[in-house]
């Protein structure tokens, strides 16, 4: 593998990590959100999905961030009578986001992003020491 695939590999999964980091922590940020009235849902928790594509140009297989689903699964509901969002029955929806969770996920997408920095640095190395020898 030459080093421009290289580069280009590692960089298509930096964007890629990138967006699942912005998705992740769009679902911690409504975390605890309602909805904006009675009756209405509130945000629910969107997944992240990644997809290979062929980069014709360099002859190479790269990541992309693929469709942001939704999850279907039910919302958390809390017993508070006296919230704007309440229904009839005095019970509020909350997102269907669960905090650790979401945690663990942008752990695992930040180690996988410093893992393409760390490919770009040590390809930027071979290069510099390319260059030295035929320099030398």
């Amino acid at each position: 593998m030459d080093f421009v695939k290289s580069l280009a590999i590692a960089a298509s999964g930096l964007r890629a990590q990138a967006g699942r980091m912005r998705v992740i922590s769009e679902n911690i940020a409504n975390a605890n959100s309602t909805a904006p009235n009675a009756g209405a849902e509130p945000y629910r928790r969107r997944i992240p999905t990644f997809r290979t594509e062929l980069d014709r140009t360099l002859d190479a297989r790269v990541v992309r961030l693929g469709p942001v689903n939704t999850d279907q699964s039910n919302f958390r509901v809390k017993h508070e009578p006296g919230h704007p969002s309440a229904d009839a029955n005095g019970n509020v929806q909350y997102p269907n986001v669960n905090s650790l969770i979401e945690m663990t996920d942008l752990r695992e997408a930040q180690r996988s992003y410093e893992a393409n920095v760390n490919v770009i640095g040590a390809t930027r190395r071979m290069i510099k020491r390319t260059l030295d020898i035929l320099r030398a």
